[in-house]
Formats: C-alpha cells, sequence, structure tokens
C-alpha cells in the first residue's frame, strides 16, 4: 500500500543555497489516486484524498518529506538567526494579565519572560502578598499541555481548571483544593468547548461521546451531552442532566446565573447564532424552559437579577441591544429595552458595581460607556489610545473591577476602575525593549469593487516615504462575525523596526459594523471578503505605501481560505502568501470535526447546486492554475489541529506543488504536538514566526537592520 498511494523523491539539490527560491524546486512527488466524487452530476476528482488519514504511515512519510525540504529552505535563510536572537530579546520581558476576583480572592496570570505557559497566582487581599497556585509549565516537559481554563469555585474551595494536550480542542478537567492546591482525584475527559460552570460542591459541563480510536482528531462531533459532576467522584458518576439526541449535531455550554438561582444553557448548532434555555435551581423537579429555540439571532445572557435575565442580543438590532426578560412572563412582547441599538457596535456588557459597563466598537475600535441598570446613561470610561479595551470582569456587588488597553504599539496596560466614582487608576504596564513613539498608527478607508467603503489599519515608522517601495504585510480574516481590532502582537515588531508597513483591513463576513456586515460576507457574498481584500492591496500599490514586489499576505483559519483564494484569483498582486491553519477544501470541510457548524457561513457542496458551483467556483484546493505566477507561499499547519483538520494543508500544497510552474517557492511547514493555534508554547511561538519573517522578507529581497 506504501508503494501504492506514495512516492517520495528528495533530490540532493534541494539542499539549499542563498539563491535557491530563484531555481525550480524538486518537490517530493505525491503518488495521485484516480478518486472521484459527484455532485449533482458533476465529477470532481479528489486525488489526495489519502492525506486525510491522519494516522497512516502514508501520510507520515510525506509529512516528514515535506518538512525536511521546507525546513532545509527555512535554515539556509542567511539572516534567519538574527530574527531569532532579536525576537527572542522582544519576547523576554514580564507580562501579568488582568486580576479578577473569586470566592474572595484574587487570581492572575504572570509569565516572567520566556516561559512556554502563563502561570496563575493568588492573593488574600489586592494589595496582598501573591502566590503560584498553578505552574502549567510543570505539566510537561516541552511546553506542549496548556491551561485553556481556570475556574475558581463561588465559595472559595476549589479551583477547577482545564488543559489541552498538544494544541488540541479537546480538553481535560481537573480540580484542586483552593487553599493548599492539592490536587484531587476528579479526571473529566471528551470535553470541547464547554465551560465549568460552579454549582454547590460541583459543576455543570458538556462532553461528546468518547472518540473512536483514530478518529479523536478528525471524526464528527456529535450527540453533545450536559453534565453534573459532584467533587471527588469518578466521571462515570456524573448526572446526566440534558441531552437532544433528535438533534445529534447541538452542543450546550451550560453556566449558572451569579445569584445560583438559574442554569443557562447556551444551544449552538452553527458558528452563528444560539438557543438558550434555562431552568429554575430553585425547584428541585424544574425542567428545562425553552426560552429560545430559535437560532437565526445571538443571545448572551450577562446576568440574573431579581428575576429578570439580562440579554445581550441581534435580535431586531443588527448592531446589538440590551433587553431584560422576566423569567416568569418570557414572552417576547413583554420584554423590555434597556440599551437601544445605535450606530456603534454593542460588543459585550458587564454588570459590575450596581452598573452596565458597555464595550462598543465604533469603526473597529473600542469606547466604553457606563448605564444605570434601568438603561439611563451615565458617563463615558475615558481611553487614553485609540485600540481595544478588554475586561470589566465581576459582580453586581463588587466595588472595584480591571480593564486592559493595547493598541498596535502598545502592549497591555492594566487598570483599577472605582465604578461607583468612574476613577480609573492605572495597575500594571507591560515593559518591552520596544519603542512605540517611533510608530504611527493610521485608519484610512478604501473603496471595495462594489464600492462599499471598507476601514484598514496602517501601522508603520513615522516618516514613512511613499514610494511603492515599502516592504508591506496585509492582514485578514473576514468571516464568523469576528472583528479585528487594534491588538499588540510582539511577533510583528520584528517587522515594524525592519521598515515594514502592518495592514489590517476589516473586511466584510466579519463583525465590525454588526450583523449586516457579516452577513455581507457569507454563503453566496463570500467572493465579497475576497474583493475586500484584492481592494485593500490594490489601495496600499495605488497609494504607494508599496508595490507587488513588496507585498506578502497572511491570514488564519477562514483567513488561510481569504489568502488561498486571493492568489488564486490575483496572483501578480503579491510576492508573498502565508495562509495558515486555512479551510482549504470548500467542498468537504463539514466531514471533519465541528465544521459541520460553519455551513451557516459557507454553505456545503450538498445544500443545492447552486450552493456546490458557487463553493466549488471558489474553493482555494480546486482552483489551482497551472498558468498562474503565483507569490512565494509558505503554509502552516499542525498535526494535533482537530479544528481545521491539516487535510486541508496537505491538499492545497500537494496540488500546488504539482502545478506551479514557476520559480518562487511555494511549502509547507507542518508543526509536531500543536493545533490550532491556542496554548501553543512560547519557544513554538518563536521558532515558527521566525520562519514566517525570514521566509517573506527573504522573497521580498528585504536586508534585515540587525
Amino acid at each position: 500500500m506504501k508503494n501504492m498511494y506514495l512516492t517520495i523523491i528528495l533530490i540532493a539539490s534541494v539542499i539549499l543555497t542563498g539563491c535557491v527560491q530563484k531555481k525550480k524546486f524538486n518537490y517530493p512527488v505525491t503518488n495521485k489516486t484516480d478518486h472521484v466524487d459527484e455532485y449533482f452530476g458533476i465529477e470532481v476528482p479528489d486525488p489526495y484524498r489519502w492525506l486525510e488519514d491522519d494516522n497512516s504511515e502514508e501520510t507520515a512519510e510525506w509529512v516528514k518529506a515535506e518538512n525536511e525540504i521546507t525546513f532545509a529552505y527555512l535554515n539556509s535563510i542567511p539572516f534567519r538567526d538574527k530574527l531569532e536572537k532579536r525576537l527572542t530579546e522582544l519576547w523576554d520581558y514580564p507580562k501579568v494579565s488582568s486580576p479578577f476576583k473569586e470566592g474572595g480572592r484574587y487570581y492572575l496570570s504572570r509569565n516572567d519572560g520566556l516561559q512556554d505557559q502563563d502561570v496563575m497566582y493568588v492573593k488574600e487581599t489586592l494589595d496582598g502578598k501573591e502566590t503560584m497556585i498553578l505552574d502549567p509549565n510543570t505539566l510537561s516537559e516541552d511546553g506542549t499541555v496548556a491551561m485553556t481554563m481556570f475556574e475558581p469555585s463561588p465559595d472559595g474551595k476549589y479551583i477547577g481548571y482545564g488543559i489541552s494536550r498538544g494544541g488540541s480542542d479537546w480538553n481535560e478537567f481537573y480540580v484542586m483544593d483552593a487553599d493548599n492546591g492539592m490536587l484531587l482525584k476528579d479526571h473529566l475527559k471528551w470535553i470541547k468547548f464547554s465551560s465549568m460552570a460552579w454549582y454547590k460542591d460541583g459543576f455543570y459541563y458538556s462532553r461528546y461521546p468518547e472518540a473512536r480510536e483514530g478518529d479523536e482528531l478528525s471524526g464528527v462531533n456529535e450527540y453533545n451531552k450536559v453534565y453534573y459532576h459532584e467533587i471527588s467522584k469518578d466521571q462515570s458518576a456524573d448526572k446526566l442532566i440534558f441531552e437532544d439526541p433528535d438533534h445529534p449535531v447541538r452542543s450546550f455550554v451550560p453556566f449558572v446565573s451569579n445569584d445560583k438561582q438559574i442554569l443557562m444553557l447556551y444551544v449552538f448548532e452553527s458558528s452563528s447564532g444560539n438557543g438558550l434555555y434555562f431552568k429554575d435551581l430553585k425547584k428541585k423537579k424544574s425542567r428545562f424552559v425553552k426560552l429560545i429555540d430559535t437560532y437565526d439571532q445571538e443571545f448572551m445572557p450577562v446576568d440574573h437579577i431579581d428575576g429578570k435575565l439580562y440579554v445581550l442580543t441581534d435580535d431586531g438590532a443588527s448592531r446589538y441591544r440590551l433587553v431584560t426578560i422576566d423569567l416568569n412572563n418570557y414572552a417576547r412582547e413583554n420584554w423590555i429595552e434597556i440599551i437601544p441599538e445605535k450606530e456603534d457596535v454593542l460588543k459585550s456588557v458587564s454588570i459590575v458595581g450596581g452598573k452596565i459597563i458597555a464595550k462598543y466598537m465604533k469603526d473597529a475600535h473600542s469606547h466604553i460607556e457606563v448605564f444605570s441598570l434601568q438603561g439611563k446613561y451615565l458617563f463615558e470610561i475615558e481611553i487614553p489610545i485609540l485600540g481595544t479595551v478588554s475586561g470589566f470582569s465581576g459582580k453586581i456587588q463588587d466595588k472595584i473591577t480591571f480593564y486592559t488597553v493595547t493598541s498596535f504599539t502598545t502592549p497591555s496596560i492594566v487598570y483599577k476602575y472605582d465604578v461607583k466614582n468612574n476613577v480609573s487608576e492605572e495597575y500594571s504596564r507591560s515593559l518591552i525593549d520596544f519603542d512605540p513613539g517611533k510608530y504611527e498608527t493610521k485608519q484610512v478607508f478604501y473603496n471595495s469593487k462594489d464600492g462599499t467603503r471598507i476601514p484598514m489599519f496602517l501601522v508603520y515608522k513615522k516618516g514613512l516615504t511613499l514610494n511603492g517601495e515599502n516592504p508591506t504585510l496585509l492582514y485578514g480574516y473576514g468571516g464568523f462575525n469576528i472583528s479585528l481590532t487594534p491588538r499588540f502582537s510582539i511577533t510583528k515588531t520584528i517587522l515594524l523596526e525592519n521598515g515594514f508597513v502592518f495592514a489590517q483591513a476589516n473586511l466584510r463576513g466579519g463583525g465590525e459594523y454588526g450583523e449586516e456586515w457579516h452577513k455581507a460576507g457569507i454563503l453566496m457574498k463570500k467572493q465579497n471578503v475576497f474583493d475586500d481584500f484584492i481592494a485593500a492591496a490594490e489601495y496600499l500599490i495605488d497609494k504607494g505605501y508599496t508595490s507587488p514586489d513588496k507585498l506578502a499576505i497572511q491570514g488564519g483559519s477562514n483567513g488561510g481560505l481569504l489568502v488561498g483564494a486571493v492568489i488564486n484569483q490575483r496572483p501578480e498582486l503579491f510576492a508573498a502568501a502565508l495562509p495558515a491553519v486555512g479551510v482549504m477544501d470548500m467542498l468537504r470541510y463539514q466531514k471533519f470535526t465541528i465544521g459541520k457548524y460553519w455551513a451557516t457561513d459557507y454553505g456545503t457542496s450538498e445544500d443545492n447546486p447552486k450552493m456546490f458551483e458557487y463553493l466549488y467556483h471558489y474553493s482555494p484546493l480546486h482552483n489551482i492554475c497551472t498558468k498562474a505566477d503565483y507569490p512565494a507561499v509558505l503554509v502552516t499547519t499542525a498535526d494535533h489541529d482537530d479544528r481545521v483538520v491539516p487535510a486541508h494543508s496537505f491538499k492545497y500544497i500537494a496540488t500546488l506543488q504539482e502545478n506551479y510552474q514557476g520559480s518562487r517557492p511555494v511549502l509547507i511547514r507542518i508543526e509536531t504536538k500543536a493545533g490550532h493555534g491556542a496554548g501553543m508554547p512560547t519557544s513554538k511561538i518563536i521558532e515558527e514566526y521566525v520562519d514566517l519573517w525570514a521566509f517573506i522578507m527573504y522573497n521580498l529581497d528585504v536586508e534585515p537592520v540587525y
């Protein structure tokens, strides 16, 4: 079977020299099969279907062969070591999170600089001594076990936490004694995208059935169920609380109101919209009530106060509003609007200190307003920079909360906020060997193909000359109602120091202007997203920021799809492309793990002939052209990515290497013991970004200043 499916030919000439990208590459020869699928009478070849088997020896050998060529190329780049030295220096500074209060104690995370994982600390009082309570770096020798959740119990007795191994979305839950840090015997498995909702001496959570051997990282996830786990008991004794066997795709996220009176379930059957059920915990035999049993809008409970549920929703408000629902009289006509929809997008709401703290987004950056519980506007919290604000966790009785401010050139600044007096006080600041005063951030607006006005942030050194010669990295996403806002990135400081322009485009499909903006870039309007990104590149070229020979593009996950699609459609615009963990096979994405959830954004190839034809028309895998002069391409993925399975990237690069006739490198970098990105240890992050930046700088003819 090995000989039938895979023939690897490694040519000695690929041991690279300084000019290797000028030559034609000798890639591993990936065997093809005659597999063909039929969609509505149209035959679609899938010759690399065998690469979907992540457990096969043939796939493992192919991965090894591809990595040998890729790392030989990357390690030969003359200045790679200089970039690694500088990025390591930049990364090596103390980092601290915003504190939060639970169970009478304060918790926060710290990293002394280069630790692979952040370490959790506890303080008895806000000004008290910090004590280390959990160090995830001790959970594995190589730093690939990451903490995914940290949930102290409200009574202060326990700390629950989740871990992920090797970057997988699969989580395991553990419990420790909050007083002494001793690990209890609790060990829960087969958990994915669940909360840990504490109630009495246990918590609610959701889990999937145990995966069949070999299907752990690629099998479809169905039949999610909600359980109650009592502390110090075996998982097999957990009590089943809710299931819905008639809807196997639905998943549930439980949470308990701060007053411990109501158990609520987020109910998901896609990545867009949710149902909402609730159960009265004061009544022993109460049943779940389907408060919302439609899945077209989002309903996000904020808190339960005096019998009323505060809910943030886009129901009847594309840019969101806040309503209260009386759970004893919950008919829709009885809902009361507390904060109505306005021009800016209401992104999230916290109820702290007897007030409503509303986080708004205006043209993709944050501003904060404070209201009474009845919705009366009180005041605005002044934010010192054009950036992104997060935080404001707490309970209605808390007088103090914390929030974090960051921008493209400003590392996180944590503020302590006095809710009653509207006073912010700087609590901590990250100190890094990077001078933000040398750079400027500018927001511009440009017109897409259909005339839609699109915002874009530009970051660069002061005194930039618009001569078309500036190396530029254009980043985009454009999907799933996700908004790209200003955030500090250590990795991108390397580019800024070396004269790059960093451009971040706020494409349709995201949430920057609410649900209408999202819907303008989904299903059979997905091409709008690609047009928006292409127009961003044209704007940067037309205005003299850069030129096609100096322009690189980057995107991950749905953004990897974006990059793959636009270099098929307009390859001449770009010199280098970095598609990461991308959804590249638009005809089969729904066949793996949680892929079915994305159908509300993408549609599926089985829906109808028109949807199939639309997906087939832009699918990155299926539109690679033998005559196109592609940019240099470095695909990145990981062997434990069980969200966008690596088969997408495997099949895509095999097809690109087969068909591309030019001399630029088209390579794939496959990380081991890593997943979709979250929880990757610092050491691996540094290695990956050094490779990415070395690749684009080498192919844009940029010599580092170091």
